[in-house]
């Protein structure tokens, strides 16, 4: 199932994961993002290698009951493994993609260890 995950304080947009039983229930016994891995088909703690966790807040459901909407405190000011805040540093301008943000931190020091 989708999840969005928005920050709590200022309501900025930081990404979009999926979630299955196994993540959802970590979830919901930790107090922290986890999540499913389609790519590598394995459950994931968001921050476990990097420390940028994402506390939850709050739950929600959408009217269908398929989509999840994680409402965070963002530990550590980044929620993209490409080192920005958000994932969505990227907007169109003139029908073109402009990276807009600066990058938090670097993945290269942070995933190399």
């Amino acid at each position: 199932m989708p999840v969005i995950v928005q920050e709590w304080g200022t309501g900025e947009v930081l990404m979009l994961a999926y979630t299955d039983e196994e993540a959802w229930e970590k979830t919901l016994q930790t107090g922290e993002a986890h999540f499913y891995s389609r790519s590598r088909g394995t459950i994931w703690h968001k921050g476990g290698t990097s420390g940028h966790v994402q506390r939850i807040r709050e739950i929600r459901l959408d009217c269908d009951q398929d989509a999840i909407l994680f409402m965070v405190d963002l530990v550590g000011g980044a929620a993209c493994h490409k080192g920005y805040r958000s994932c969505f540093f990227t907007r169109l301008r003139d029908g073109k993609p402009e990276v807009f943000a600066e990058t938090v931190f670097d993945p290269k020091e942070v995933y190399s260890k």
